[in-house]
């Protein structure tokens, strides 16, 4: 303020020019500050729908409990059936919108889920259905079946012994890969654990 003591009299003054340049350096630093907030608000919904995704895809998968060879008359494959539930830590997997990829030695299809098991489609049919959700895997109790007609794909006259063929079940959050192979001998048997 005033310096009586030292013979100096110092006085500050505020004029309109400081005012304003003060006035906008607030008004600056406060657009910034939501521009901030906005961006660190983006982001953390960003990350969390990220994480949300990520832990679906590694969570939210079937799991093939067993694969078994229905075996023909003539001593080859015809129908696969794997009997799936769901991951652990799994929410709920909806099957009817899930497609299975077929690689099998003489040909590779993407199948879709039908009523019956075709050239295009695989089958599903509830085993285990614990409260009646099919075809929406609930509980982690639930066993669906999935029939797959290798006859129909394009392996004409069945799989025979020792031929090999992968399977992907891809559903909404992601796919798994299970890769199977006939057993060498076939004869006097009615089905065969793949």
């Amino acid at each position: 303020m005033f310096d009586i003591e030292n013979g100096r009299v110092d006085r500050g003054q505020v004029g309109i020019g400081t005012l304003i340049v003060f006035i906008a350096m607030v008004l600056v630093a406060a657009i910034a500050a939501g521009v901030l907030i906005n961006t660190a608000g983006f982001l953390q919904t960003k990350s969390e729908q990220t994480g949300e995704e990520s832990t679906a895809s590694v969570t939210n998968r079937v799991n093939v409990v067993s694969s078994v060879g229905i075996v023909g008359n003539d001593q080859t494959v015809h129908l696969v059936n794997l009997t799936v539930m769901k991951n652990s830590g799994s929410g709920d997997i909806n099957l009817s919108t899930a497609t299975v990829e077929w690689l099998g030695p003489d040909t590779g299809k993407i199948l879709q889920n039908g009523t019956t098991a075709d050239a295009n489609h695989f089958n599903l049919s509830a085993i285990k259905d614990k409260q009646d959700t099919f075809p929406v895997l609930h509980n982690q109790e639930d066993r669906f079946r999935i029939t797959i007609n290798a006859d129909e794909i394009g392996n004409a006259g069945g799989l025979e012994g020792g031929e090999e063929f992968t399977i992907k079940i891809v559903t909404s959050a992601g796919a798994m890969t299970y890769h199977h192979s006939i057993p060498p001998s076939l004869s006097e048997k009615d089905a065969v654990q793949l």
